[in-house]
Formats: structure tokens, sequence, C-alpha cells
């Protein structure tokens, strides 16, 4: 049964899909956004993965679409948003999930990695927060919430300098862009995930583990204080609090996910 406390309100998700199987943090946030009744528009590159979650979403009750985008684009994001209040009328929620992994320092990282890192995970939300921020405004409100990590607040074993800029980054976009909009009733917040159990995870960091994946999850749960990692549910859970009613006057803040990890010296 669907919940009501979104009733009426439309919400975009980039990054709907899962990049393989399994539950990642914008396929879990479109499904609980549509469960609490919220109508979802799952903007993914990969329109198959966003299908797989709209499927999911069908099977429950909820009202989803999907959208096909490079949200690194600028020409992407502007239609998306046309789209979405051509289609909607509104964007209550924008939820910018999109993101690549990358390992390596300074030497390691080629000019054109270190470009596709910026333009994916930190140029992506700029440009979704340029094109709908002027209907939010209209509209008189909204809620932004742009997932970062707290590899942008500590050093992590093995480097990964562009990953970690990037997210850095995101912090500073998410602190100017709220500070500017706070007295237009448009809040916005990011979420850090700590260490998570996530279909991008195991694409981007087994080879950092000499492709040992049972023995990566074991690495990365005894990192942890609490023994073991979160999943995408945990991040999708704290994205549903800050666009929610209840977080109205929570803006600008970094709201992090981790089990304690970032508090720790432990690595």
């Amino acid at each position: 049964m669907l919940g009501q406390h979104f009733k009426g309100k439309v919400a975009i998700v980039t990054g709907a899909g899962s990049i393989a199987a399994g539950m990642g943090i914008g396929k879990a946030t479109s499904i609980l956004l549509a469960r609490e009744g919220a109508r979802v528009m799952l903007v993914d590159l990969n329109p198959e993965a966003a299908g797989e979650t709209k499927h999911l979403i069908d099977k429950e009750g909820g009202d989803s679409f999907v959208f096909q985008a490079d949200v690194s684009r600028a020409s992407d994001c502007k239609s998306m948003v046309e789209k979405c209040v051509q289609t909607c009328g509104r964007i209550d929620i924008l939820d910018n999930n999109v993101a690549l992994g990358a390992h390596g320092g300074p030497v390691e990282t080629s000019e054109a990695d270190w470009d596709r890192v910026m333009n994916v995970n930190l140029k992506s939300m700029f440009l979704t927060c340029k094109y709908a921020l002027p209907y939010m405004e209209k509209q008189g409100g909204g809620a932004i919430i742009n997932i970062a990590s707290i590899v942008a607040l500590r050093a992590e074993p093995k480097p990964m300098l562009a990953y970690a800029v990037s997210k850095a980054g995101v912090l500073a976009l998410t602190r100017e862009i709220a500070i500017q909009y706070a007295q237009k009733g448009i809040r916005v917040n990011a979420v850090s995930p700590g260490l998570m159990k996530t279909p991008r995870i195991s694409r981007y960091y087994t080879d950092a583990w000499g492709g040992k994946v049972d023995e990566m999850w074991q690495q990365r749960d005894a990192m942890s204080p609490t023994g073991k990692q979160g999943d995408a549910w945990d991040i999708a859970y704290a994205i549903l609090f800050l666009a929610s009613d209840e977080a109205t006057y929570i803006t600008g803040t970094n709201l992090i996910v981790d089990g304690g990890l970032v508090n720790t010296m432990k690595q």
C-alpha cells in the first residue's frame, strides 16, 4: 500500500537505474519516493536500467516514468527539466545520484579520466541545479539532495584523487546554492555515504582487490565501526528525510551516513 507523505509531489532522480544487478542508491530512492506518493522521473543514461526501476515501482502501484539523459551535458539537463515540467507541471525534489569511481593519484590519473570524473560527478549537479532552480523558485520552493561521499572528508587507503576532489566539490556546490536560495524556499543538502555494498562499488572497486569480490566485502565490513557496510536503503531513507517537510529547517548541511567511520582513524 502506498503512503501519502509525498502525495502531489514530483521528483527527479538521476542515476535511477543500477549499474549492475542489485539495488543502487538511485534505484532505492526512486522506489521509496514512489511508495510515499511522489511521481518520479527516472533519469538514467541507460533506459533499460531505469526501466527495471520503473517495473519495480509499477508492481507496487507507484507512478514513475523513464527519461534517458547524459547529465554531464547541458542540453540533456535542460531537456530533462523541461520534460518534467511539461509532463508533471512542477519539480519538488531533485535528487542527484550519478557518479563514477576512479582510482589513482595525480601521476596515475590521466587528464581524460580527470575530466570525465569531474564532468559526471560534479558538473552534472551544477547543470541539473542550473535548470531546475528557476522552476523551483517560480513555484515557491523545492528540495535538492546531492550525493557526496566521506571521501570528501578523509583519505582512503588507496588513492582516488579525482573522485575525492569531485565529491569535495559537491559539498561546496551544495553549500553555495543552499545559502543563495535559502530565502526562496529552496533547500539544498548533501548526503555523504560511507562504505556501501552496492552494484556501483562492485563494478568500480573489485579491481583494486584483484577481482576477489568476497574478500573485498569482508575487508570493507571490517573497516566499519559497526562491523558491516551500509546499503542503498540506508542512503535512500536519509534522502527521503531531507526531501520531506520534516526537514524544512535543514539546508546547506552534509548528512553523513557511514556507521561512524569518518570519526575514526581506522583505515
